[in-house]
C-alpha cells in the first residue's frame, strides 16, 4: 500500500514508517517537526525508494490538500500529535490546536481526497490514539473498547476529542475509518521528556532520579515495535467503525518500572553504588491518573495480534539502546523543556 504516515518522524510514529517500510509499503511520511520530532528516528529507511518525506503541518489544511492530491495515498495513518500529559498541563492551546483541530484538518482533507477518487471501498483512514482517554482504573478491571471515555488531563481530553471527530465523519460522511487505543508505550527513539528515558539519562548522569508522588501510579507498558506491528494489523485486518485496544499485558507501578530500569543498568553498566539510591520522590503532578490497564481481547480474537515482548525484554533492549546511541540522545537535551520539571501549574 502507499501509506501517508502523519508525524512519522516522532517516537511513535518512526517505528511505524519504519516496519511498514521493510515490509514493503510506499510511506510518505507527514512531519511538521517539532521539538518531538527527530528525522535520524528514520535515517535507516531514508534513502529507500519507498520512502518519501513531506514537511508540512497538519493545522494547515492548504498542504494537507497539496500532499493528498500529490501522492494519493491508499491509506492513512494519523499519529502526529502533542502528547507529553506535563506540557499539556502548562500549554493546553497547543494540544487543542494539534490534536483537536490538527484531526479536523485531517479528516476534511481525507475525506475531500476520498470523495474525488470516486470512494474507494479500500481506503482507510486509521485514527491511533490512547487509553488515558478512558480517565483512571482503581485498583481491579481493564479498559475495553466500550469504556465510557473520561478524560482528567488536557491531553486526553484533546485526544478523546479527535476520537469523537473521527467516529463522527464515519457516522456521517462514511469515512471508512479505523481506531485504535493504545497503553503506554517505550523502546528506542523515545524522546528525553518521557519517564523510561528520563530514569536511564538521569541515572547515567548520576543524578537524582524523580518519582512523582508515591510512585503508586500503574502503568500497561507496550513495546514500540509490538505497537507498530498491532497498527499495521489494525489497517490491513480492521473492521471499519470499529476501534481495537492495543495493550503490552504488562502492568507495573511507577516505582516498580523505575527499580526495573535500575536492575538492569546495574548490570549493563556497573557504577560504584546501585542506580536505584538515586531514586527521589517528588511532588505530584496535577490530576495524575492512578492506573490505566487494557483489555486487549478483541485484537488478539478479531485479528490475531498479540504482543511479541516481554517488559523484562523490552527494557532491556531500550537500556542497550540508549547506552549505544549516546549521540542520538545528547543531540535532543538542548530542546526546549528537555531535563526540567514541567506541568506544576
Amino acid at each position: 500500500m502507499k501509506l501517508l504516515v502523519t508525524g512519522g518522524a516522532g517516537f511513535i510514529g518512526s517505528a511505524v514508517v519504519r516496519r511498514a517500510v521493510d515490509a514493503g509499503h510506499h510511506v510518505i511520511n507527514l512531519d511538521a517537526l517539532t521539538y518531538a520530532a527527530c528525522l535520524d528516528n528514520v535515517a535507516s529507511v531514508a534513502d529507500s525508494p519507498l520512502y518519501t518525506f513531506e514537511h508540512a503541518d497538519i493545522r494547515d489544511p492548504a498542504a494537507l490538500a497539496r500532499i493528498f492530491a500529490a501522492h494519493q495515498p491508499d491509506a492513512v495513518m494519523h499519529l502526529a500529535a502533542e502528547s507529553h500529559v506535563d506540557r499539556s498541563i502548562d500549554a493546553p492551546g497547543d494540544f487543542i490546536d494539534t490534536n483537536v483541530t490538527g484531526t479536523y484538518n485531517m479528516l476534511e482533507a481525507a475525506r475531500s481526497y476520498w470523495a474525488t477518487a470516486g470512494k474507494p471501498e479500500a481506503f482507510r483512514f486509521h485514527h491511533i490514539s490512547t487509553d488515558e482517554v478512558f480517565g483512571t482504573l482503581g485498583e481491579t478491571g481493564l479498559f475495553t473498547e466500550t469504556t465510557p471515555y473520561a478524560p482528567n488531563s488536557p491531553y486526553s481530553a484533546s485526544k478523546a476529542a479527535s476520537d469523537h471527530l473521527v467516529r463522527a465523519w464515519h457516522e456521517t460522511y462514511g469515512l471508512p475509518v479505523v481506531l485504535s487505543n493504545c497503553s503506554n508505550n517505550y523502546g528506542p527513539y523515545h524522546f528525553p521528556e518521557k519517564l523510561i528515558p528520563v530514569v536511564i539519562l538521569k541515572a547515567l548522569a548520576g543524578e537524582a532520579i524523580p518519582i512523582y508522588g508515591t510512585g503508586s501510579n500503574v502503568r500497561d507498558w507496550l513495546f514500540v515495535e509490538d505497537h507498530a506491528e498491532a497498527l499495521l494489523c489494525v489497517l490491513e485486518k480492521g473492521a471499519v467503525g470499529r476501534s481495537y485496544n492495543i495493550g503490552g499485558n504488562n502492568e507495573l507501578s511507577n516505582l516498580e518500572l523505575v527499580r526495573l530500569l535500575c536492575g538492569i543498568l546495574d548490570v549493563q553498566r556497573p557504577a560504584a553504588h546501585s542506580y536505584a539510591d538515586l531514586i527521589s520522590f517528588v511532588a505530584d503532578r496535577p490530576g495524575h491518573d492512578a492506573r490505566y490497564a487494557i483489555d486487549a481481547t478483541r485484537i488478539r480474537d478479531e485479528l490475531g495480534w498479540e504482543p511479541s515482548v516481554t517488559v523484562r525484554q523490552g527494557l532491556e533492549r531500550t537500556v542497550r539502546w540508549y547506552l549505544d546511541n549516546e549521540d542520538w540522545w545528547r543531540a535532543l537535551q538542548s530542546r526546549d523543556g528537555v531535563g526540567k520539571r514541567l506541568g506544576t501549574a
